[in-house]
């Protein structure tokens, strides 16, 4: 199975093209003002432009209340939203009721044993994503972006009956180890296509796809 990509937190039409240009299937913007890749709607909007009909076009959040997604949902076509809080199933509920979008749950993942948070979203998420928690020692540290993996080993073999990513501290040059280590068949970066942070560089955004284009999960 071809594996494909979501290129997390893109900032700019320059990175939004390379990420199209590559082969990208999701393009993520950010709506958390805490972070570097943050952004307003009205800029998110631009960039989603020439998105439509092209690749799926994802929203992070974290935590929102309904007036956040209603706020970016009046300027951005979102085609699915991204939860990278501590929601519980429940608001997975509630939002897609409410807003008539599909989701995505990101899970922290610190130790083995967190894989199986994932069971609780079984019945309301759309989808699942596999995200590295931060260190408690790490200082600044986000909901994700951060740079950090943890051990793929931890997702291989294990199957659920939504379709999934993997994420956290991915690049090119590691992201063939995560596939065949995890089994994953969709991967999502962020900081590992940057300069620095908020910096997408459509260089590593190419460069990234071109590997992803030549793996088989």
């Amino acid at each position: 199975m071809t594996v494909r990509a979501k290129i997390c937190g893109v900032d700019s039409a320059a990175a939004v093209a390379a990420a199209l240009a590559g082969g990208a299937s999701h393009l993520g913007f950010v709506f958390y003002p805490p972070s570097p890749r943050a952004l307003s709607p009205a800029k998110a909007a631009a960039l989603a432009a020439p998105i439509a009909g092209a690749a799926v076009r994802v929203g992070l959040f974290v935590d929102p209340d309904d007036a956040t997604i209603a706020a970016v949902l009046a300027d951005v076509p979102l085609d699915l939203l991204q939860l990278h809080g501590s929601e519980p199933p429940a608001r997975l509920t509630a939002l897609k009721a409410r807003f008539g979008r599909p989701v995505m749950k990101a899970i922290k993942i610190g130790a083995a044993t967190d894989v199986d948070l994932a069971n609780a979203y079984l019945e309301t998420a759309d989808w699942l994503l596999f995200d590295a928690r931060p260190p408690a020692q790490m200082k600044g540290a986000l909901p994700g972006g951060n740079a950090v993996s943890f051990d793929w080993r931890w997702l291989a073999g294990r199957r659920w009956p939504l379709p999934w990513m993997l994420s956290g501290g991915l690049h090119a040059g590691n992201v063939g180890e995560a596939v065949r280590l995890s089994g994953a068949a969709m991967v999502d970066v962020s900081s590992g296509v940057e300069d620095a942070p908020g910096r997408k560089s459509p260089a590593k955004v190419s460069e990234f796809l071109r590997v992803v284009a030549a793996l088989q999960s």
